[in-house]
């Protein structure tokens, strides 16, 4: 069952980002896109920027930063996360803007005991307020090998996406006085840190040392975005098909399929912690 559901993960799909203007694509290099930001030599760049590590032990963490901000735009990553044990850590990879009213789109890795599955907790901050969890199993081992982890920001909506299977999408429900990330720019921050007070059921399982350091690895960062007269002659995609593709029929079946089968927890169904009523992006449709 596993290697089916890993075929279905290699799948292309067809959804890019509708823009104002036109798309240029930059292919990232770890040197010249990234500042590493704390945890000293524990955070890595080799292979000539094309490689970046972050490290764990019990004396720090480590973490990293873009040098440039970002309006709009689609980022691609691959990572390997941290193998064996790794219950107490988190490995986040995020946009956000700064402030008491940011804004920020989250991926954020919890570890598990060796054997058990990571979770992947996403959530959404608009003007300075979160609170709007989604989180999921994977359909692979993300310790075995690198997979990519895409945001798609458009105004219209944010698309998460895993191996380019979309698994969630935040629509933009403004009209209904809903606020959308759509004024901030943001960076591109990454951390892996001791969250062992919270990640794993709760705080109950707590970080072993004895396994230390914790790494996880990076690589082929894109950013995909736009900027004046930008082109995409050095895109993988034209100008056209970037104007023109949507979530089309066969990703929004995707995207269902991965919500009703590893999805583990929906802030939206979470009728006990919302007695007074969902919130309001919930009763709007959350699928394209």
């Amino acid at each position: 069952m596993a290697s089916f559901f890993e075929g279905f993960s290699a799948l292309f799909l067809g959804i890019t980002l509708v823009m104002s203007s036109c798309m240029v694509a930059n292919c990232g290099n770890f040197y010249q896109d990234f500042d590493l930001t704390w945890g000293g030599n524990r955070a890595k760049i080799f292979n000539g920027g094309q490689l970046l590590s972050l490290s764990l032990d019990k004396i720090s963490g480590s973490g990293f930063q873009s040098k440039k901000e970002y309006l709009f735009g689609r980022i691609d990553v691959q990572l390997k996360l941290v193998a064996g044990n790794s219950a107490g850590t988190v490995t986040a990879y995020y946009l956000s803007s700064q402030g008491p009213t940011h804004d920020e789109i989250d991926f954020e890795f919890l570890g598990n005991v060796s054997g058990e599955p990571y979770t992947l907790h996403t959530n959404v901050f608009t003007q300075g307020r979160g609170g709007r969890e989604q989180q999921f199993y994977l359909w692979f081992d993300p310790t075995k090998n690198f997979h990519t982890y895409s945001i798609i920001w458009k105004p219209q909506h944010i698309v998460f996406l895993v191996d380019n299977t979309p698994i969630r999408v935040f629509k933009n429900a403004e009209s209904v006085g809903v606020p959308y990330p759509k004024n901030q720019p943001m960076r591109i921050y990454s951390s892996l840190w001791n969250a062992d007070d919270w990640a794993t059921r709760g705080g109950l399982v707590k970080i072993d040392w004895s396994k230390a350091p914790f790494t996880a690895y990076y690589r082929n960062f894109n950013a995909q975005t736009c900027s004046g007269s930008c082109t995409s002659s050095n895109s993988k995609f034209s100008n056209g098909e970037w104007q023109s593709q949507e979530l089309d029929a066969y990703s929004r079946r995707r995207l269902r399929w991965v919500q009703k089968n590893f999805m583990i927890y929906d802030y939206c169904t979470d009728y006990k912690r919302f007695v007074h009523g969902i919130p309001a992006e919930c009763r709007k449709s959350r699928f394209l």
